[in-house]
This record gives structure tokens, sequence and C-alpha cells, in this order.
């Protein structure tokens, strides 16, 4: 179930006791400076309260400004951030945590995943997450989780972790997505949030969107969005444009029917979008 977020955006319980609002605003590949900062504050200014940013990105510190110059409750704003894969290792991942944190200027990062699996031996994303573990039981994050996990990943991690992964945060929307990895999570209550919810554009334009866009007068980047959203998937569009921003926002006041969803399910098997490939090929 979910519960109301303050401007009307719904938040989602997570298996370590906090909430994670449905809606977020992404910033990857969003210019540092005066572009990640005012398309945060246009963000906040429409409702969302939810940013996901990583220390890959080099925007967490126009992230924290942002969020600090909206005036907004500290516990109203839900901020993620990331480790990158270069900082495997128990001391290492906290340190790298500590750093994120220290960029963003906040008292603490609500949700700190591993950014990708990629190591040199699986130990060493074993060894991060105890890391994890030891940062969320001293308050540097307050949910702990994972991205770009395919699901013997999470088996690996989840034989041996104290607190299980809150958050698998994948490339997903019609064209790549994977029921066996939404099932696995939903099974595990682990929530997933969807990277590239809008396939970056390329396939704005497709006939199938167009048409049931059409017929409910909305956008394509809605129906996307929406789609995510009758999935029970946490969608984190990007964009650097005020109205595009704010239209995104507008998922919560339409549905799609059943016929329509399993019409776009049917989109599967276009190319990945990602630079990492599939992460069911990283050993």
């Amino acid at each position: 179930m979910a519960s109301g977020d303050g401007p009307g955006y719904p938040r989602l319980p997570t298996n370590q006791g906090t909430e994670i609002p449905q809606l977020g605003l992404g910033v990857f590949q969003t210019p540092a400076g005066a572009p990640t900062r005012k398309a945060v504050q246009w963000a906040l200014e429409a409702g969302y309260r939810h940013i996901d940013t990583a220390a890959f990105y080099g925007n967490e510190e126009d992230v924290g400004e942002a969020v600090r110059a909206s005036g907004l409750p500290r516990e109203e704003v839900f901020v993620t951030s990331k480790l990158w894969f270069t900082e495997h290792g128990i001391e290492r991942s906290q340190r790298a945590a500590r750093e994120s944190l220290k960029r963003l200027g906040l008292q603490y990062i609500d949700l700190y995943l591993i950014h990708w699996p990629r190591a040199e031996r699986p130990k060493d994303r074993l060894d991060s997450w105890k890391g994890l573990e030891k940062l969320q039981r001293e308050g540097v994050c307050r949910t702990i989780g994972v991205s770009n996990y395919a699901i013997r990943h999470l088996e690996e991690l989840e034989a041996v972790a104290s607190v299980r992964p809150a958050v698998d945060q994948v490339e997903y929307h019609p064209f790549v997505h994977d029921p066996l990895l939404l099932d696995h999570c939903r099974r595990r209550d682990i929530r997933v949030e969807a990277w590239s919810p809008l396939t970056r554009g390329r396939q704005l334009n497709h006939p199938a969107l167009a048409e049931i866009a059409t017929a409910h007068g909305r956008s394509p980047a809605q129906v996307l969005l929406r789609w995510g959203i009758e999935h029970g998937l946490i969608v984190l569009p990007k964009s650097v444009r005020q109205e595009r921003i704010v239209e995104n926002a507008r998922i919560f006041d339409f549905r799609l029917d059943a016929g329509e969803v399993t019409r776009l399910d049917a989109l599967a098997g276009g190319d990945r979008i990602g630079m990492g490939g599939d992460p069911a090929n990283i050993p």
C-alpha cells in the first residue's frame, strides 16, 4: 500500500522501515552547476520529493545545494546516491559514502546503493555490502540497496547479508524489462526502481505509445511513466526542462487499462540504453 506524500504523489514502504516517493528526478548526465540546481529546484517546486544522484554523476554538490535552498524540511526530501564500482570493499565503501554525504551537505543519505555488481572478485561487492550495513547502523544512510543487480547477484548477496536490499535500481521500460527479476524482487519485498524509464527519448515516437497517448490525451512520456507505475515501479525520469519536469509528474491522475499494459509489455526485446550492458553478463 502506498501512503500519501505531501504534494499528492505516493510513497512506497520498504523492507527497512522507510518510505520512498514513487516519482523521482534522475540527474544522470545533467551537467554540474546551474543545470542540476535548476532541475532539482523545478522538480521540488512541482512536488517531487525524490532526487536520484550518484558519485559517478559528478553533481552531488549541486543536488545538495538545491535541496537545502528549497526550504523544505529535510525529512520531506528523499535523496539517493550510489557507490561506484571502483570503490568496492568494507572500508572503501564507507569512505566513499561519507565523501558523498559531505558533497551533498546533508545530515544523512536517504538511500545508498551499490551502483553496479561489477567487481574484480564477487567477494569485493559482498564486502561493500558489509560496509553499507555498517553505514546504516551508524545513521549515515537510512536505507541501503543495489543497482543493476541480476537475480543471481541478489541471491548471492541475500545468502550472506544481515540486511536484505530495500531496492534494486535497473533499466526498466516497455522495451527492456525482465518480469522474472520483477517477480523475484516482489517475492522478497525488494522495490524495483526504473532508471531511464523514458528510454532517453529514443522510443517516444513509437506508434503504440503514440496511439495510447492520444487515447488518454497524454504525452508518450507520460504513458511510459504510467506503465511503470502500473507495474509498481519507482520511476526516475530525467529532464533539464521545466515544462517536461512538470509534465512528467502528471501521471497519478490517469490509468492504463489491462490491454494497454499488455500491449506495451509486448514491446520487450529492444536494445539496452545503458553503457554497462546486460547486468546478467557480469560475473
